[in-house]
């Protein structure tokens, strides 16, 4: 690669701009599906509230993402725009992108460091903006290049281990304001459960057109991803059997009607093994040892740790590919295990992601908190925010709009009422 000033300044950053027409076509057809942004476009364009601003964006580089990435340069960034995954991004979508004025860096399949190199692309326009998936972006700008965060008024985070990890990090101060949108109710109750729960099954299913129904899943994880894809294994017909740390998210999985045991013991009796907790060595090479014949692993917790991948190719005795995105691993009896999309992301790497109605909200969550911080940019503090309740409820409103939903309105004395014991509809929310 020629110098990375060299490639910022005059050129994208491209697996083959001549695939542009393909990603275009899936550009256009999930606008056509995210109707809450197309309502907020409407008012962005007109008053662009990004005018002067540049922003670095890295989310899987797929079509919702392009559509999302348009939007802001509609309202008037500069955008910059990477993968936050080697295999998440989708060459096509990249291209059309960069053709209509975003500035990108990504290409499918690269290697680590070569993945690095493009967040460093992304990041040195130095932005004033950033949208964060899984806490790349973030690490870079505190760690290896503070120098590029010189303009930043701040940032946001899209994903559970995202924000786990400015959590991390905030116990020890953080050098600029961060809002933590999976945290919001429109975010993790949607993306995390529904989106989750059906994408992880449309890249398994897709990636190995086998049958669910009567088969044992075993989901490693409770929270909202690990119950949207137990929920959508059980209407499979699937028995599903959940493995936790947490004792109360064990009890709630058991009180939903799941199996709960350790992964120990599940090892011995699962067909298909779903990990979500972003954590490590969820699935280690003792658990593997234990597995029947014909066992798939698949991951869709944000990084590639779940599973002990090195130890499976440093254990087996033979490794091929028996289909795309499905490597068979023999450790001595002759009976392989089978991981799915090299242990990464598998609605991802294995399938388009969320679907595109998910996306919107999660999308429209970005957009108006980046709004958010472009017009309050001198009151925001060096800390970690949630985003303004408000933002949610605009989400959900349009969310219900768009669905030909309408819900009731407090009256004057119910309002009293509420505010007299103190309460506020989140809290009430929780009853």
């Amino acid at each position: 690669m020629r110098s990375l000033r060299f490639e910022i300044m005059n050129t994208n950053i491209l697996s083959d701009p001549g695939l542009a027409p393909s990603g275009s076509r899936k550009i256009e057809w999930v606008r056509s599906h995210m109707p809450i942004l197309e309502i907020l476009e409407k008012r962005i364009t007109e008053q662009k509230p990004f005018e002067g601003l540049r922003v670095t964006m890295s989310i899987h580089l797929e079509a919702k993402t392009a559509r999302t990435a348009l939007l802001l340069k509609a309202g008037g960034a500069e955008v910059h725009a990477t993968g936050c995954n080697p295999l998440s991004t989708q060459d096509d979508v990249a291209a059309a992108l960069a053709l209509q004025g975003v500035r990108v860096y990504a290409r499918h399949g690269v290697s680590m460091s070569e993945y690095h190199e493009h967040l460093l692309a992304a990041l040195s326009c130095k932005p004033h903006i950033i949208i964060d998936d899984g806490g790349d972006l973030t690490e870079i700008l505190c760690d290896e290049r503070p120098d590029l965060a010189e303009f930043l008024i701040g940032g946001s985070e899209e994903t559970t281990t995202g924000v786990m990890r400015l959590r991390a990090r905030a116990k020890k101060g953080i050098p600029f304001p961060m809002f933590c949108v999976n945290d919001t109710r429109m975010k993790y109750l949607f993306d995390n459960r529904y989106g989750t729960g059906q994408s992880v099954w449309d890249g398994i299913m897709r990636t190995t057109n086998l049958t669910v129904a009567s088969k044992t899943v075993v989901v490693a994880g409770y929270g909202w991803c690990g119950k949207g894809v137990a929920m959508r294994a059980k209407g499979l017909g699937a028995n599903v059997i959940v493995c936790e740390v947490d004792p109360v998210r064990a009890a709630e999985a058991a009180m939903d009607g799941f199996g709960v045991m350790p992964m120990e013991d599940a090892a011995r009796l699962g067909d298909i093994f779903i990990t979500l907790t972003g954590c490590r060595d969820v699935i280690t090479m003792r658990h593997i040892s234990h597995m029947k014949r014909g066992a798939m692993l698949a991951n869709a917790g944000h990084f590639d740790v779940e599973i002990d991948v090195a130890g499976m190719r440093a254990g087996a005795k033979r490794v091929w590919t028996v289909r795309n995105n499905i490597e068979a691993f023999d450790f001595g009896s002759g009976d392989p295990v089978y991981l799915l999309a090299q242990g990464r992301l598998v609605n991802l790497a294995s399938g388009d992601g969320h679907p595109s109605e998910i996306m919107d909200i999660s999308f429209a969550l970005q957009v108006l908190t980046a709004e958010y911080m472009a017009r309050h940019r001198s009151d925001l503090e060096n800390r970690l925010y949630d985003v303004p309740a408000g933002i949610d409820e605009e989400v959900a409103r349009l969310k219900l709009l768009t669905m030909g939903c309408a819900i009731d309105s407090l009256t004057p004395e119910q309002e009293a009422y509420i505010r007299g014991m103190n309460r506020t509809l989140s809290e009430l929310y929780m009853l």
